[in-house]
């Protein structure tokens, strides 16, 4: 009974396995045919693939310069955020100042606050200090989207750590920077890196500040120009599909690089 129970669980994560990794195949197989060929059978297997679709997007196309506004719009805002979100979070958990808690609940107050309700205040703002169509209005909008989830997801984590530890240290006169950067960063290793991997792909696929705050083919993220170009090339479903695999590949190497910290750093840091 428990070796069908087995079979019958391994069975399902195949099913599951498959279903969630069709769409990438599907964007695959359709990017490596032609238009004519994605005509005559949109979805039968790419007997004759080429890669002319991925050379027309990289020459045709100013997927590069894209590429480059998402790598710098996504590190950019994802280091700050971390790191203001780290030294937040170490102070609600183990500071004693007064107001910690209040300061946590009007952190967990701005997470339901929509993107879109921030949208106009902001774009007066970068108006007036003349960063509209410049990456850096999205940067600081994305770093103000992240720092409240950051702060709540690491308070959670912080929490589950012995105080003792923290006491112990204190009370042997280490200060607050050596406390947070020998004891509390190595045992959060595993948390932080899931919640850069869950940043990362936030910023990454974020579209509607992209398209509001960046207008320019040299200042649009990845996703903006892709969004855009779909308009234009909606007839010729393999390039789109061809840009569309390259868009993720980025994503699917970060994820395979932080796999082993995800499942567990995300466990740990939504327990309570």
């Amino acid at each position: 009974m428990q070796h069908f129970r087995n079979t019958l669980r391994h069975l399902l994560l195949i099913f599951v396995c498959f279903i969630s990794l069709y769409p990438v195949w599907f964007m695959l197989s359709t990017a490596l045919k032609s238009q004519n060929y994605y005509v005559l059978n949109p979805m039968g297997l790419p007997y004759h693939p080429t890669l002319a679709n991925f050379g027309s997007v990289l020459t045709n196309w100013p997927l590069l310069v894209w590429v480059r506004n998402s790598l710098v719009a996504t590190v950019v805002s994802v280091l700050v955020s971390t790191i203001i979100s780290i030294m937040a979070a170490f102070a609600i958990v183990f500071s004693r100042a007064r107001g910690r808690e209040t300061l946590f609940r009007v952190n967990i107050a701005l997470m339901a606050i929509p993107s879109v309700a921030l949208l106009i205040p902001m774009y007066m703002l970068m108006i007036k200090f003349h960063l509209i169509n410049q990456l850096p209005s999205a940067i600081l909008f994305y770093i103000g989207l992240l720092i409240p989830f950051s702060i709540f997801f690491l308070v959670n984590f912080f929490r589950e750590i012995p105080i003792e530890l923290v006491e112990a240290a204190y009370m042997d006169g280490a200060p607050h920077h050596r406390i947070l950067r020998s004891i509390i960063l190595p045992i959060s290793g595993a948390s932080t890196v899931t919640l850069i991997i869950v940043n990362a792909i936030f910023v990454w696929n974020e579209l509607l500040v992209a398209l509001v705050f960046l207008q320019s083919n040299s200042a649009r993220t990845l996703m903006a120009g892709l969004t855009l170009y779909q308009g234009r090339y909606l007839s010729n479903e393999p390039l789109l599909m061809a840009a569309a695999f390259m868009s993720i590949m980025p994503l699917g190497i970060l994820y395979v690089f932080g796999q082993r910290f995800f499942v567990r750093g995300l466990t740990a840091g939504m327990g309570k």
